[in-house]
């Protein structure tokens, strides 16, 4: 394929790529989009399985958000039901919410006890609706940070352990701050003001998404067998690439790891059905106490299905080789990775046509609405920057 074929190229036809062909393909652009799996909608491929539940291959995705402008794009090309995610964590053999709130703190200490820590929880923190269990271990209060720290050592410094294959000490505390402790007996696992699921599937609103005369899908192509940085120029196939090129994938591996391998963290998954009709109370259950694996995700409740029998994905944490096979889901943020990531990016500024975008490429751990958000922001940019040259 010539670049003369095309005016822009994307690598990945998950969410961020797709919606930057979508935005260029509305903008009159000749669109080819590659992706080395074999379906499109990235981490957010859903399908039946033979039991008849819609399930999440790649782990379990919700919408939400308070941008409405960001639902309504979404609400173009699907339409979307509410959904308020619910979740809980077993610790020492308990099922309680997450984020942990004043029913956790009821569960585990004493009537006493417990009256004790939720009065000093609203006299260090107000009104407050909820902390960080950062905040919560640096309060002034004893009672509080005793508190913080039980939580610290029952769930977060096990959960990151495993998640993240570091101690708690050396991840990005914005990691840390993602789960926080809720002030009240309120439960959900998000608080955006919208929050939904695909009425249908999310594998059918990116049928939709991508379903446009320019916009061309080629799957199974491994970009970067085709594909080379070379100083400040692609070359794709060997001859210089002057279209801009949409790229989501790992940074490192589009520039030959010159400055060697960024830290991914990978899942594996695995899957079991049963025939009862509930194995959890919560449709996604962490267990950080648990040997080797993380968390359970019931797919009959996510989204809730009507169906006999329960079908369920045990995720398993490990490390991100490049030549294993295995799938990069989350950048390991550590001081030393961002740092490694920004020679990358130093390296990426110096090729005009190149735009990099997407939580692989951007090393960050995007939400949904955050990676639409950035891929709008892209889309806008090539344009701006095809203007310019006109």
């Amino acid at each position: 394929m010539a670049g003369s074929e095309f005016d822009a190229l994307v690598v990945g036809a998950g969410l961020t790529g797709s919606v930057v062909a979508r935005c260029l393909a509305e903008r009159g652009k000749r669109v080819v989009i590659w992706d080395r799996r074999g379906h499109i909608g990235g981490n957010m491929y859903d399908y039946q399985d033979e039991f008849g539940i819609l399930v999440h291959r790649y782990g379990p995705h919700t919408f939400h958000t308070n941008d409405k402008s960001l639902l309504d794009f979404m609400g173009r090309f699907a339409r979307w039901t509410p959904y308020r995610l619910a979740c809980g964590a077993v610790i020492d053999k308990v099922e309680t919410p997450t984020p942990f709130n004043f029913r956790t703190i009821d569960q585990f200490f004493s009537d006493t006890c417990a009256k004790d820590i939720k009065a000093r929880l609203a006299e260090a923190f107000g009104v407050r609706g909820a902390v960080t269990v950062l905040e919560a271990l640096e309060s002034p209060d004893q009672v509080v940070r005793n508190y913080a720290q039980w939580l610290f050592e029952k769930d977060y410094s096990l959960y990151t352990a495993k998640q993240w294959g570091v101690s708690a000490e050396e991840i990005d505390p914005s990691v840390l701050k993602r789960v926080p402790l809720r002030l009240s007996y309120e439960e959900g696992y998000f608080d955006d003001e919208y929050q939904v699921m695909p009425a249908t599937s999310y594998t059918s609103f990116f049928r939709a998404l991508l379903d446009h005369p320019l916009i061309q899908v080629e799957l199974g192509v491994e970009a970067t067998d085709r594909l080379k940085a070379d100083g400040g120029r692609l070359l794709l196939d060997g001859a210089p690439l002057e279209s801009p090129f949409v790229y989501t994938g790992a940074l490192d591996e589009l520039f030959g790891y010159r400055e060697g391998h960024l830290p991914y963290r990978s899942l594996r998954f695995e899957w079991k059905h049963e025939n009862i009709e509930s194995l959890q109370s919560y449709p996604v259950v962490a267990y950080p106490q648990a040997e080797g694996f993380t968390r359970i995700t019931e797919y009959k409740k996510l989204p809730v299905q009507d169906v006999s029998g329960t079908t369920y994905a045990v995720e398993y944490p490990q490390t991100y080789h490049a030549d294993s096979g295995a799938e990069p889901y989350y950048p390991v943020l550590t001081e030393e990775s961002q740092k490694q990531y920004r020679r990358y990016v130093l390296a990426a500024t110096n090729i005009a046509n190149l735009f990099p975008c997407g939580r692989l490429a951007d090393f960050k751990y995007y939400n949904m609405d955050q990676a639409l958000a950035r891929a709008l922001e892209v889309a806008e940019s090539i344009t701006t920057v095809s203007l310019c040259r006109l």
